[in-house]
């Protein structure tokens, strides 16, 4: 049987003040984590963002939050390389994991970042929601395939995001969400909506902090 993934909804007028409110209120990097025994303890729920390298995690972060230099933006793919813990307020946390596939980084370091990533994946208890962040330009490549399999596997549920959607002009958008649909067909765990998001332009930022917001 075929799902549909529509765009997520825009949120009522309240709902998305009170989502705003969250995320202008304390929100503070708190660690960065290279192995799993450095995690902080799992006292409260928490979102991930994943993505391939330089797909806009950071950036995105810093939209959702208000904050420019709250996770660091970087043109250089596989900058970040470490698990980095946010707290929204003392709700909960968010995530900004890894990026996965190609990278300029020596291959041990890629290999152990990797493995750190998939540990996290499978193991963390509170994690509620992972956002897989996919670029409009590009739609879902074979990599993306295979975290969505771990989330899969692992039975996280996972929603995608499409990010830099200012990039394309909007009718481009619409075979990318036609092609994103039929790809999601394949991963049980994916969420049924689909969030258009440009960082730059603030489209669909007040959708993803509702979401985020309404995950307990």
């Amino acid at each position: 049987m075929k799902v549909a993934f529509p765009p997520a909804p825009d949120p009522d007028p309240e709902t998305a003040e009170a989502a705003r409110q969250l995320f202008a209120g304390p929100v503070e990097f708190l660690k960065g984590v290279v192995a799993m025994d450095g995690l902080p303890p799992a006292d409260r729920p928490e979102v991930c963002f994943a993505g391939r390298s330089n797909v806009g995690k950071s950036s995105l972060i810093n939209a959702l939050t208000g904050r420019k230099g709250l996770a660091r933006a970087s043109n250089t793919p596989g900058r970040t390389q470490e698990i980095n813990y946010f707290t929204l307020g003392d709700q909960s946390y968010l995530v900004d994991l890894p990026g996965y596939g190609f990278a300029k980084a020596p291959l041990a370091v890629v290999a152990k970042w990797q493995a750190l990533l998939k540990s996290y994946l499978a193991g963390r208890p509170t994690l509620r929601r992972a956002f897989c962040l996919i670029d409009a330009r590009h739609g879902i490549k074979p990599v993306d395939h295979e975290i969505m399999t771990l989330l899969d596997k692992s039975a996280v549920p996972f929603q995608v995001v499409l990010t830099k959607a200012d990039k394309i002009g909007i009718n481009a958008v619409k075979p990318v969400l036609t092609q994103v649909e039929a790809e999601l067909q394949k991963h049980p765990a994916a969420f049924p909506e689909l969030i258009v998001t440009s960082s730059d332009k603030g489209h669909g930022i007040a959708t993803l902090r509702a979401i985020i917001a309404g995950l307990d």
